[in-house]
């Protein structure tokens, strides 16, 4: 399956070291693979690897060599750099991992001016629509069940999901946790994880997470930190012009994964489309150099809406998503106030029609929404 990054990627790698990061099993590596069938592969978790990386042994007539989570290796970015610097070009230069890399081992002015970077996210419906012809509805069932990382989705079936899903995330933690951040309190993480998972689409506050694990405000935000940049689950803060303020409001957080999540059908339909969102803005962001950010909006009265997009370009957009209530949203009005351009957009999974009212506010089919929106 071709990935809707892949000639984005091979047009940067003529130019520049490219660093391709995302959750694992996103299909990092496989997407590497793809973009010239003349490769050399090394992974730093293999040590025959490893010392192949040390001795620079990688095949010169190749057009590309891969480093797969390179950012494991000490001093990695000042290695790349030199690399970079001083052999011949081809091949190109293409680093994937698992983690942040300008988080890890901080990517700083080492090899600055030397890189793009892209982040490849699971499958969502509008990737698919591109890549395929499917029943959109039939395939937003499918990703409510199994997620949108390639093998589950593929395989289609919930009893493999379900086997894939706690070896994916024991991986992370008893693997890719203990290598890069020398953490020992995996049981406290693994418990932090299943209390989020029954919070997604709520404000969380730190002081009671720090409460039901028997730790400090500091150390749970250390934690979701930490799970924040080995892609497991991201953070949603409420939109607020002054960023400061904004940033000590109760955000929320989702799961790159959706299948993570427990509760309704809603709650799985609202992390979905929270992932989709950040998916677009990253796409526009890595290929485009467009800034967007992504938000909540919610008063001290508690009224609140889903989702609050604001960027470079267009109008903002507030969403809303729904199950089955094709009614407009009351919050709409609430808001539009402040924001008197925002495009008002309400998604619905079971809704017998779409509409639109004189006030611009559209009531969508959440599956054909999802497939097509722009930002």
């Amino acid at each position: 399956m071709k990935r809707v990054l892949t000639n984005h990627i091979r047009a940067d790698l003529a130019k520049k070291i490219v660093l391709l990061t995302g959750p694992r099993q996103a299909g990092k590596t496989t997407l590497a693979k793809m973009i010239d069938p003349s490769f050399d592969y090394f992974n730093y978790d293999s040590a025959e690897h490893r010392l192949a990386l040390m001795e620079k042994s990688w095949d010169r007539a190749k057009s590309l060599v891969i480093f797969d989570e390179l950012h494991k290796m000490k001093e990695w970015k000042s290695w790349l750099k030199g690399v970079y610097d001083t052999e011949k070009r081809p091949p190109a230069l293409l680093v994937t991992g698992s983690a942040k890399l300008d988080t890890y081992r901080k990517v700083g002015d080492s090899l600055a001016g030397r890189f793009f970077q892209y982040r490849l996210h699971p499958l969502d419906l509008k990737e698919i629509q591109r890549l395929q012809s499917a029943d959109m509805e039939e395939t937003l069932d499918q990703l409510l069940m199994t997620g949108g990382f390639p093998e589950p989705f593929l395989e289609g079936s919930e009893r493999f999901y379900k086997r894939w899903k706690r070896s994916h995330l024991d991986i992370i933690l008893r693997q890719d946790l203990v290598d890069l951040e020398n953490i020992s309190q995996i049981q406290a993480i693994e418990t932090l994880i299943e209390l989020l998972r029954g919070r997604v689409g709520s404000p969380i506050s730190y002081s009671s997470l720090a409460g039901d694990l028997q730790c400090s405000d500091k150390t749970v935000k250390k934690w979701l930190t930490i799970l924040e940049n080995m892609y497991v689950l991201f953070k949603v803060t409420p939109y607020h012009k002054n960023i400061a303020r904004s940033l000590l409001k109760a955000p929320k957080y989702y799961f790159y994964d959706t299948g993570q999540v427990l509760g309704d059908k809603g709650v799985k339909l609202e992390n979905l489309t929270a992932c989709a969102l950040l998916k677009e803005i990253h796409r526009l962001g890595d290929c485009l150099g467009d800034v967007y950010k992504l938000h909540y909006l919610r008063t001290k009265e508690k009224h609140e809406i889903d989702f609050f997009v604001i960027g470079d370009r267009g109008d903002p957009l507030m969403l809303e998503v729904k199950w089955g209530d094709d009614k407009p949203g009351k919050n709409f009005g609430r808001f539009s106030n402040y924001f008197p351009g925002a495009r008002k957009v309400q998604i619905v999974k079971e809704i017998e029609r779409e509409k639109t009212y004189p006030d611009g506010l559209e009531i969508r089919r959440a599956c054909s929404w999802l497939a097509e929106f722009s930002l």
